[in-house]
């Protein structure tokens, strides 16, 4: 979807874009990095960019997929606790592969059910559509950006939600 289509685009593709936006970010932010970079702690917590799309991924799988009833590929970690760490048995392109097949499996999930469809988290007494998870979602992967934001910045100085095209003319 073209950025002038998603300025006029129905509440689900709408909501869609504005995820698949924000999920672009998070890749976008992890370019150029080496594997070191990439694992760095840099808060007093150990927030890296790594386990920050770990973290997403597994998060993805929980309000998309198990869910709304459908099957969660078997984790290798314990997601309530090991989802935002990275192990050193972990590679990078195991997690960016982790987090391309759990942004797959919630876009099958978005793309078969309307808005009005309700799931239930295994982890939560509650009962949410798919619109509330589509907000949710986005709002956690703008939230996680912006932390990959400032993780990127203090490490290289790169900043933005994607990269700057410079005119040469």
């Amino acid at each position: 979807m073209t950025t002038h289509e998603m300025y006029t685009a129905g509440e689900k593709e709408t909501l869609h874009a504005s995820l698949n936006r924000h999920r672009d970010a998070v890749l976008w932010k992890l370019q150029g990095l080496d594997d070191e970079q990439l694992r760095r702690p840099m808060t007093p917590s150990g927030t890296n960019l790594l386990g920050l799309v770990k973290h997403l991924a597994s998060v993805h799988y929980g309000w998309f997929v198990e869910a709304f009833g459908e099957e969660v590929e078997p984790l290798w970690f314990d997601p309530a606790t090991e989802d935002m760490a990275v192990g050193p048995g972990e590679t990078t392109q195991q997690i960016i592969d982790f987090y391309g097949r759990a942004r797959a499996a919630s876009d099958l999930v978005i793309a078969g059910r309307p808005l009005e469809t309700l799931g239930r988290p295994s982890w939560r007494d509650a009962t949410v559509s798919l619109r509330w998870v589509l907000v949710h979602m986005a709002e956690e992967t703008a939230r996680h950006a912006g932390h990959m934001d400032i993780v990127r910045e203090l490490i290289d100085g790169a900043t933005g939600d994607h990269p700057r095209v410079t005119d040469t003319a």
